[in-house]
């Protein structure tokens, strides 16, 4: 049950706002003086206090009540703090109302409207305490995390972020092959690299080959190596990214613009671990760890016949997708910092066309535009022209567009359930979010 301090030095001003909250399951404590709220406050927790601005007969200063608010405010920063009082002129009230006070009432003052805002108020400071306890969660998440794994230096603060790391540290240790999916630009290298790190064979080497680089005549020769008289200009033996992997991790990115014939070979390799080079029948044996990526729908391409069914079941062993930039805005302020560097900072006006932009080109595209501003940017300070970013739309969610499923299960999974924290992330009131909950069947948590 709520609990809120009425400080007034009137007791029946006490008692009409007790039985007023006593109707709304609000449980009223009341002091008559400065010292004996301040005495409760240190003795009870509280949700909200009502406070009178003067407490000595025939004083309309307002000064005590000034008193009695900065007090609570420094002793309790966070605390919601009504002011009432029958001097409607009184510019102090005002004042605190400009140094935080949460508002300020008439006597005789209307009981719906104070309800009303007792009620915002309560629900405000709740869904403050929840996100805090979430955000605690989160740093204590995050502090684990990074003790006990090698992250390698990546840059995040989003929930989403954290699910796609803690699940790549949790496959990193099992010999079972890893299928990184999600949108150009990221970052699925850089998981790649994590599992690496964290995995049994971290001290071998790591292999990298965008299958998406090379003509589709040469990839067998870079994932196998080729004799010398291979192929037209080669001239000497070539080693292939499985014989330079021994003993570590290979990582193919770019997995489903390999070629039928690569995919076969592969295939085999995954099953044996023995392979030849091109233009040579000598077999030989490696023992490599097998991360993939890709940004296609390697299911579509199976149907087109494009793709072989039974390689994808080899490789996706364990499937880690890296969600879209869009996906997880907390993530975009700290790695706008990260690629600006020291001795420039982000203008607020450069903050909100980051969060505000749709980021289609995703981590790669906001290091590009974060170099650009370095460049362009005249004084220490970059603002949102120097950003280069298309202005965006009247009213456009962070993620520049109408908030999807995805979207919206995302803001609630970082909010913690809390509703009125997710509305904010989207960009929508709580009765907007409620009513695209509704019609996408998502339970209210």
């Amino acid at each position: 049950m709520p609990v809120i301090l009425v400080i007034d030095d009137n007791p029946s001003v006490g008692t009409a706002l007790d039985v007023l909250f006593s109707l709304h399951d609000i449980r009223t404590l009341c002091a008559q003086s400065p010292e004996q709220g301040l005495d409760l406050l240190a003795q009870e927790p509280v949700d909200l206090v009502i406070q009178d601005m003067n407490f000595v007969a025939d004083t309309t200063s307002g000064d005590e009540g000034v008193a009695l608010f900065q007090r609570i405010r420094q002793a309790h920063p966070d605390l919601p703090v009504i002011l009432l009082t029958a001097w409607t002129h009184l510019e102090a009230a005002v004042d605190l109302i400009k140094a935080g006070a949460a508002d300020y009432l008439a006597k005789p003052w209307d009981d719906r409207k104070l309800v009303a805002t007792v009620n915002n108020l309560l629900e405000l400071g709740d869904n403050r305490r929840q996100l805090e306890q979430t955000r605690a969660g989160e740093r204590r998440r995050r502090t684990v995390l990074e003790r006990e794994y090698d992250l390698r230096g990546i840059i995040y603060a989003d929930p989403a972020s954290e699910a796609a790391l803690t699940l790549a540290c949790q496959v990193a240790r099992a010999d079972i092959p890893v299928l990184i999916t999600g949108p150009n630009g990221a970052g699925k290298e850089r998981y790649a690299e994590i599992i690496h790190a964290n995995s049994r064979v971290a001290q071998g080497p790591f292999v990298a080959l965008n299958c998406g680089a090379l003509p589709g005549e040469l990839i067998e020769a870079e994932l196998f190596g080729a004799d010398a008289g291979a192929y037209t200009g080669a001239n000497k033996p070539r080693e292939g990214k499985f014989e330079a992997a021994d003993g570590g991790t290979l990582f193919l990115d770019e997995i489903g613009t390999l070629p039928l014939a690569g995919q076969v070979k592969l295939l085999r390799v995954l099953e044996t671990g023995c392979f030849a080079r091109l233009g040579s029948n000598r077999e030989r044996q490696v023992k490599v760890r097998i991360i993939s990526a890709t940004n296609a729908d390697l299911p579509a391409l199976i149907a087109e016949g494009r793709f072989r069914e039974d390689l994808f079941y080899r490789l996706n062993g364990i499937e880690l997708r890296v969600p879209p930039l869009a996906a997880r805005p907390r993530d975009i302020l700290p790695l706008a910092r990260h690629f600006l560097g020291a001795g420039k900072h982000l203008g607020e006006d450069a903050e909100r066309a980051l969060q505000r932009h749709p980021w289609p080109g995703n981590v790669r595209e906001l290091r590009n535009v974060m170099q650009r501003a370095v460049l362009l940017a005249r004084g220490d300070t970059v603002s949102a022209a120097d950003l280069g970013l298309p202005p965006a739309p009247a009213g456009a969610l962070p993620a520049g567009e109408e908030p999807d499923r995805a979207l919206i299960e995302a803001a609630l999974a970082r909010s913690g359930g809390v509703l009125a924290q997710a509305a904010a992330d989207l960009g929508l009131s709580r009765q907007a979010l409620y009513r695209r909950l509704d019609r996408l069947g998502i339970a209210r948590t």
